[in-house]
């Protein structure tokens, strides 16, 4: 079944940064992860009751480059920015996916008040040396699928198979576009803040941790240590999933979307 989106486009600080939109009701700001390559699809499960809006980073997606992006501090003006820009109706919830989830963390424990609740899902950044994260570049591409979910064919439709060769290139320009951007982004510390811990205080958002129990990329070891840092959190485990765990449980996104509603 396919998924048909709203695309509204802004110029946000010299970058033209598209939003893919569905659904209506109470706004939800989804931030994506290190890449773009398993759509957007997902958030039809939550457009029933609420109006999602998914951008897509600077020089990722469908957003055009941003050159000046030097480190997380950058996005979070952007995304500041963005939101006077959509100038919503009412409070949005904020959604963050993975190195989104990072972003979402970040944003929300400097402009709490601009939101109302916070969901993480397999959020990065953390760092805990006790925990540690799968090495992306340790992983052989042909692995991927079984990295991202705990079920391969969940994940392997993202992927090229060989048989279109079109789809090959573009996925691999693709990648590499998104990769130099996330690079740029990860610069001052890698894939994170050592002092996140510290920011996770400021959230005072009721906050939901989602978590796949089979994550392999970012152990769901590290969930309870979110949960423990958040002021008002709830840790909501899937058993049998991995890292793209709303591709992957689609059912996750009713028991969000219960809580976003609360």
């Amino acid at each position: 079944m396919s998924v048909t989106f709203e695309t509204l486009e802004y110029e946000i600080g010299g970058v033209k940064t598209v939003v893919k939109a569905i659904g209506s009701g109470k706004p939800v700001l989804f931030l994506h992860g290190a890449a773009t390559l398993e759509g957007f699809d997902f958030a039809a499960g939550l457009a029933d009751r609420f109006r999602v809006l998914l951008p897509s980073h600077p020089g990722m997606g469908f957003s055009g480059p941003a050159p000046h992006v030097s480190g997380m501090a950058d996005l979070l003006v952007h995304y500041l920015n963005l939101l006077d820009a959509l100038d919503l109706p009412e409070k949005p919830h904020l959604m963050g996916f993975s190195m989104g989830g990072w972003m979402a963390t970040e944003l929300a424990a400097i402009a709490r008040e601009r939101f109302d609740r916070v969901v993480l899902v397999a959020p990065a950044g953390l760092n805990d040396p006790a925990h540690p994260a799968t090495a992306l570049g340790e992983i052989a591409p042909q692995d991927f699928p079984g990295y991202l979910a705990h079920d391969p064919a969940v994940a392997l439709p993202y992927f090229p198979d060989g048989s279109d060769p079109d789809f090959a290139t573009a996925f691999g320009a693709d990648r590499a576009r998104e990769g130099e951007a996330v690079g740029r982004l990860c610069a001052p510390f890698g894939m994170g803040h050592p002092n996140l811990r510290r920011m996770l205080a400021r959230i005072s958002n009721p906050t939901l941790v989602v978590w796949g129990d089979e994550d392999r990329l970012l152990p769901a070891s590290q969930a309870p240590l979110w949960v423990e840092a958040l002021p008002s959190a709830t840790l909501l485990s899937v058993p049998g999933a991995g890292h793209l765990v709303l591709q992957e449980n689609p059912g996750t996104l009713t028991k969000i979307g219960d809580f976003l509603a609360a």
